[in-house]
């Protein structure tokens, strides 16, 4: 719960802060790559989280792994974060920034789950249908989960719509398990 505090104070502090200065779209991308970062590399979080290393360390690290990659205002940013002792909370604070991003700029992300992949006129449809009368864009993710053997699953933000084989075959077993016209003796 307190990380996510942080996270949430410490990606709206930056959110103000590059709308002032007109960079809020160069920020959303250095914070892109922030994320990435840290969701493709694990040493890089643990090293953020390590207690052992100095921050001043901890600052020239984050600045020769980001040279050249971050705006000015992002680099002093995290440099900023690492003076607080924050670090161990930016992998949190760049998700964050991303979803206080997308809430302000009413974009929606939906998440797709199918056995195979979907095709262009599938993917057009439930764009349509996530968007629905809503004037908010749409950013469709697709996954790919074997496990749910067929059908769909659509995720937009805490609403899930399960319409997987696997799920009805779930149904189906507790249906039978639940049986009352069979006695047990």
């Amino acid at each position: 719960m307190q990380g996510t505090r942080v996270a949430s104070r410490y990606a709206k502090s930056f959110i103000d802060l590059t709308m002032e200065q007109g960079m809020l779209e160069q920020a959303y991308s250095d914070m892109k790559t922030v994320v990435a970062l840290c969701e493709s590399n694990h040493d890089f979080v643990v090293f953020l989280k390590s207690p052992i290393i100095k921050t001043d360390k901890k600052q020239a690290v984050l600045a020769e792994i980001f040279k050249g990659k971050l705006n000015k205002v992002t680099e002093s940013y995290l440099q900023l974060i690492t003076n607080k002792k924050r670090e161990i909370y930016l992998p949190q604070i760049a998700s964050e920034f991303v979803n206080q991003y997308k809430t302000k700029k009413k974009i929606l992300t939906a998440v797709v789950t199918t056995a195979n992949g979907i095709d262009d006129v599938t993917r057009k449809k439930v764009m349509e249908i996530v968007k629905g009368d809503s004037n908010s864009e749409v950013v469709l993710q697709e996954k790919i989960d074997k496990n749910i053997i067929g059908g769909f699953i659509i995720r937009v933000g805490d609403k899930q719509v399960d319409a997987s084989i696997a799920r009805k075959i779930n149904s189906l077993k507790r249906t039978f398990k639940e049986n009352p016209f069979i006695k047990e003796f």
